[in-house]
């Protein structure tokens, strides 16, 4: 479980902080890992739904590291969120990134 603050995990956890905070990336981008640090990305697309009102905005704000929103207001449309978070599988001894793309 603290993997990712341990000196094997922690080159992967800098590259998604910037300044102590989780880094915001584009459709295109991608955390730069040195070449001996390749690994993996495993994408999975998320599509939260729900009834108004209920988080789902601030459940992604909350996942991305990012404050959510002082007051209500509806989401129109979808709003797309990619998160990149490192992980070292229990059944693997290898480290993999998973590229979440969260649809709210």
């Amino acid at each position: 479980p603290g993997w990712l603050l341990s000196p094997a995990g922690r080159p992967y956890l800098d590259s998604i902080l910037h300044k102590n905070r989780r880094r915001v990336f584009g459709l295109l981008e991608h955390p730069a890992l040195p070449p001996s640090l390749a690994v993996p990305t495993v994408t999975y697309k998320l599509f939260l739904s729900g009834k108004s009102g209920v988080g789902k905005t601030a459940l992604v704000a909350w996942l991305g590291g990012t404050p959510a929103p002082p007051a209500y207001h509806e989401t129109l449309g979808i709003e797309a969120t990619t998160l990149f978070w490192p992980a070292k599988p229990r059944a693997s001894g290898r480290p993999v990134l998973f590229r979440l793309h969260l649809w709210d």
